[in-house]
């Protein structure tokens, strides 16, 4: 019984799958039509980003006797941007996979095919406009709202966005609104009931000021997010996050600084967390240096309340290492973090590409033991992050990065694995967007 649920369900998907592809060629059709019979404006951009990695000690530490893990996954993407008069639409066709887990001759398709982005948007004068749809929300240094294209899948939103932006002012104000609700039963049976299913937030609003001056620039975020808990997941609880993100150039230092704190409820428990980022940039002859120390609070094993600070949809990935030990759909025990780093970017020559420095210093938020109850190190470990980025054509990016982490046996308390055993991460990306249609 259970296979025959698993070939059905099987069938089910690669038909909806299907006709969804049938339905984005109707789209791009008709997009297209429109675009060459009127004065619209229509652009069609191919993506292919395949990326290898060689993971050994990536995200948790490994152990001896653990074989590495060496694969690749492609990103393959079909963007249509299209843009009449005070209307404006965007879809973006998507499929990840990894290298060889589809046989050559197949009917079933394991890859994940889906619509990244689809979103309308109407202005209605020069400075606003309404953005409805599935979409990226991601702002500032993407540290609390960010797409996460990093990751193969991205991070994207099904909401309402309220724009007022002035470019005589440099005045952005974004209002978001979301309501969500599971879609596993379809009509006629969805009369009664608002459970919600989906591990993700029930409800969303938030509000977005920015405005740059000379030199700078701050950003203020309001945002709440809404959870079901409880036995039927008929109950909401609301958590509230209040962030300010700045920046100032005073002769040849720019100092950056960001602070959020978290409130309410989260499935019934009471939040009380915050972070803070401060960090000097200096621009010498040869390269930039950043420097800088962040923190996000942790939780003590006396807390009632939920003190550990929760980055919930950012890219993280591009926050404390590059090899995701911390906020990256991972757990390292609610301890929070203190992140001392610094950072650097060389450029090699005009047409020779660029090398990404990043070193950080990790310590624990708040007392954690070890396994016979003694408080244990702060000191986590040391990370150095590479990376050589280079510009191969107008279409056509390299990408190639190497990480390694020195772990303390603190860290191996957090995340298990063998702290003395190598912890290194290698990968190379190649990212081929080509633009293959543009309307004049």
């Amino acid at each position: 019984m259970f296979v025959v649920l698993v070939r059905n369900n099987t069938y089910s998907l690669n038909k909806l799958l299907l006709k969804m592809k049938k339905l984005f060629f109707l789209i791009g059709s008709l997009l297209l039509l429109f675009a060459l019979e009127s004065n619209a404006q229509l652009s069609i951009t191919a993506e292919v980003r395949p990326r290898t990695e060689y993971r050994n000690g990536f995200k948790k530490l490994t152990a001896e006797d653990v074989d590495a893990a060496l694969f690749t996954e492609q990103r393959s993407r079909l963007y249509f941007d299209y843009k009449k008069d005070k209307l404006q639409l965007k879809f973006t066709l998507q499929d990840i996979r990894i290298w060889g887990e589809t046989g050559q001759i197949f009917k079933d398709d394991n890859g994940m095919t889906a619509i990244s982005e689809a979103w309308a948007k109407y202005n209605f004068t020069s400075k606003f406009g309404l953005k409805v749809g599935r979409q990226i929300i991601s702002y500032d240094n993407q540290r609390f709202l960010g797409g996460l294209e990093w990751a193969q899948q991205g991070r994207r939103h099904d909401a309402a966005l309220f724009q007022y932006e002035d470019a005589e002012s440099k005045l952005k104000i974004h209002a978001g609104f979301a309501y969500n609700q599971s879609g596993t039963i379809a009509e006629p049976a969805k009369l009664v009931g608002t459970a919600y299913d989906v591990a993700n937030y029930k409800t969303m609003q938030y509000l977005w000021v920015h405005k740059d001056f000379e030199g700078g620039g701050v950003s203020a975020l309001l945002f709440n997010d809404g959870w079901a808990y409880g036995a039927a997941l008929d109950s909401v609880s609301n958590r509230q996050t209040v962030g300010l993100v700045a920046s100032k150039k005073i002769g040849g230092i720019k100092l950056a600084g960001e602070g959020y704190y978290q409130t309410g409820e989260f499935k019934g428990s009471e939040v009380d967390a915050y972070m803070f980022d401060l960090n000097a940039t200096y621009k010498t002859s040869l390269t930039p240096i950043t420097v800088g120390y962040q923190y996000l609070s942790g939780r003590e094993a006396t807390d009632t309340k939920i003190t550990q600070f929760t980055p919930a949809y950012g890219t993280n990935h591009a926050h404390n290492g590059f090899m995701d030990y911390f906020y990256v759909g991972n757990a390292h025990g609610n301890v929070g973090l203190q992140d001392i780093y610094v950072k650097t970017k060389f450029k090699l020559g005009e047409k020779a590409g660029a090398l990404i420095v990043h070193g950080h210093q990790f310590l624990g938020a708040s007392e954690f033991t070890d396994t016979e109850g003694a408080v244990a190190d702060a000191s986590l470990g040391t990370e150095f992050d590479l990376v050589y980025a280079r510009k191969l054509s107008k279409d056509v990016t390299l990408n190639v990065g190497y990480s390694q982490l020195f772990a303390t046996e603190s860290m191996e308390i957090l995340k298990g694995g063998d702290s003395s055993q190598t912890q290194n991460w290698a990968w190379v990306m190649l990212t081929f967007k080509p633009q293959i249609f543009a309307s004049k």
